[in-house]
């Protein structure tokens, strides 16, 4: 069953990275859409995808990073746990 948790909770990992940068550019190249027929331009599109790629991009960092932070948290923990077993021991 530990096995299945992980594949799920990796698969859960894999959906949000890619929902954390589609939004972003979906969202933004959509505005600028809006915005190109609003005011009759034709650039705004290409802008704010760009800017919802930085953002997409951006989010995803900030997830990665908060995924590694907390690997390294608990496995910092794990050696603690071990080193004053072993002492004790």
């Amino acid at each position: 069953m530990k096995y299945s948790k992980n594949v799920i909770r990796s698969l859960t990992m894999v959906t949000q990275f890619g929902l954390n940068m589609l939004v972003p550019i979906f969202m933004c190249s959509f505005a600028g859409m809006w915005l190109d027929e609003k005011w009759g331009t034709s650039f705004m599109t290409v802008l704010l995808f760009f800017v919802g790629a930085i953002a997409g991009g951006r989010n995803v960092w900030i997830f990665a990073r908060k995924i590694y932070t907390k690997s390294e948290t608990k496995r910092r923990r794990a050696d603690k746990a071990e080193a004053k077993d072993d002492r004790e021991a």
